[in-house]
């Protein structure tokens, strides 16, 4: 089994006067999913280049990820207009892939994904849908041992994020690697992530971390110890000091 734990410490990082991580620190184990989830702004994308490695922080360190295969699953599917969908695919594993395995992965990958009857396509003739699918399925046939996805799931209507989501979960298992993923969605985070840190508003900190114990299998939307843990988390990022409006609880008499 490929290893590959990694520790953020100590994480700072200012764009002029404008400090947005302070001294952030938190550990991903191998094979795990992860979800960051934090009010708009917090710094989430820029916590995933710094992992990503093509921002530096100011301060802190990352160790564990150098010299690692990395994929990057964005919210926009990101795909090259002038190549086909099988091509898109092909462009990042060429130089990765041994060429008489590349048609065949490419093929796997978009099957799983319910999208190789438009693998010959060119990706303004798809829907949004259709291109996240591809994105994802170029995200997992890249041979990466950690995978950081920002808000693939955001712009999908609710029964196509939930497709998209157990599909990504069987091929996870399928070919378990280390995950990271940002998201403003609590049911998201618990329905996929294994650990879910809970960030503050900029300037931005590990506010809490949650160990969801419950297995996948059983993880329902209506699960009771879900609902009680997505209150939780919830309280985390409102503030247990502020109501959903935004305002201050009122004191008692």
């Amino acid at each position: 089994m490929n290893q590959f734990e990694f520790t953020l410490s100590g994480i700072t990082k200012s764009y002029g006067s404008l400090q947005v991580l302070a001294g952030l620190s938190l550990t991903v184990k191998t094979n795990s999913i992860v979800a960051l989830l934090g009010p708009s702004g917090c710094g989430k994308t820029t916590l995933l280049s710094i992992i990503a490695g093509l921002k530096k922080p100011d301060q802190g360190q990352v160790t564990g990820v150098d010299n690692k295969p990395i994929s990057y699953l964005f919210q926009e599917p990101r795909l090259l207009d002038w190549l086909t969908v099988a091509e898109n695919l092909a462009f990042v594993l060429k130089d990765h892939i041994p060429r008489s395995e590349l048609t065949g992965r490419i093929n796997y990958y978009l099957e799983q994904m319910a999208i190789a009857a438009y693998r010959d396509a060119y990706p303004r003739k798809l829907s949004g849908g259709q291109q996240q699918r591809v994105a994802i399925a170029r995200a997992l046939a890249y041979p990466s041992r950690l995978l950081l996805m920002d808000e693939p799931f955001k712009s999908l209507d609710l029964s196509l994020k939930w497709a998209l989501m157990t599909r990504f979960l069987q091929l996870w298992a399928a070919d378990p690697r280390t995950v990271v993923f940002v998201t403003h969605d609590p049911k998201e985070a618990l329905l996929l992530a294994d650990e879910v840190y809970v960030l503050s508003p900029k300037p931005t900190v590990v506010k809490s971390h949650h160990v969801i114990n419950l297995p996948r299998p059983e993880r329902k939307p209506t699960a009771l110890p879900l609902l009680q843990l997505e209150q939780r988390i919830s309280a985390d990022l409102i503030g247990e000091e502020e109501t959903l409006t935004g305002y201050p609880r009122p004191s008692s008499p």
